[in-house]
């Protein structure tokens, strides 16, 4: 049996596979609320056709919907290609810490945020 030169390498190969797992389920749970947003909107519609009013359009819920949607998944493939860099990294021991990344991905995310609180505000005002 050989002796492993580095005995943290295991350690840090999971650690990097759980990594991705948590961005996978971060994405998937993207994915669902972008469904979810999308889906509401549409039975909002729906509803209201069947009160006997006049059908709006589904105003920019569905176009979020979708956006958001593709954002999730996009996160997945995010965390795919930094899972393999990180890999490569660790076995060349050369790993550098993620920066831009996240730093990219924490804007967007409060930008989106932001755009969907605006949201909800301008619908409560239309409407209210």
């Amino acid at each position: 049996m050989t002796e492993n030169a580095n005995p943290n390498r295991a350690r840090d190969h999971l650690a990097n596979e759980r990594t991705f797992l948590a961005w996978v389920r971060t994405g998937a749970a993207i994915v669902v609320f972008g469904f979810a947003i999308g889906r509401f909107s549409i039975a909002m519609r729906q509803l209201t056709a069947l009160q006997g009013h006049p059908v709006r359009t589904a105003g920019i819920s569905v176009w979020m919907g979708s956006g958001t949607i593709l954002a999730g998944v996009v996160l997945v493939v995010a965390g795919l290609l930094r899972y393999r860099k990180t890999r490569a990294q660790l076995d060349a021991g050369t790993f550098a810490p993620a920066g831009l990344m996240l730093d990219l991905i924490t804007i967007l995310t409060v930008l989106f945020g932001l755009a969907l609180a605006g949201y909800l505000i301008y619908t409560e005002t239309s409407l209210g």
